[in-house]
């Protein structure tokens, strides 16, 4: 039995969208820190973002000087800013719209280990 590949739903649709807004991000900021880039799937609730969309997702592991420069370059409002935390590595995620697709900027940074345990 072969399966017919030549129709795409939604999904697809808004896949090939979301990869065609990387590669228009990416080479419009080609001047700016490489980021690890990814199409994602938004599940989390309270982002603005529409349940289940696909999109860009920017990672970047060099500090907040690079975090803020990808989030001014996308325009994406500083109120939309989120951090957390895990030990002593911390993050920033930003979260808008670009290219008509969701995107999520996250830039990862360590806190220095002062091996103060509190006690």
């Amino acid at each position: 039995m072969q399966t017919d590949t030549t129709q795409t739903g939604p999904a697809v649709t808004d896949q090939i969208n979301a990869a065609s807004a990387l590669l228009t991000i990416l080479s419009a900021h080609a001047d700016l820190p490489t980021p690890k880039p990814a199409l994602h799937q938004f599940l989390q609730p309270n982002t603005g973002i529409p349940w289940g969309a696909w999109g860009v997702q920017l990672s970047l592991h060099r500090g907040l000087d690079t975090f803020e420069q990808w989030r001014e370059a996308l325009d994406l409002d500083p109120a939309t800013t989120d951090n957390g935390e895990n030990g002593t590595t911390r993050w920033l995620t930003a979260y808008g719209t670009h290219h008509g697709v969701p995107v999520e900027v996250t830039g990862f940074y360590t806190l220095p280990d002062t091996g103060d345990t509190g006690e």
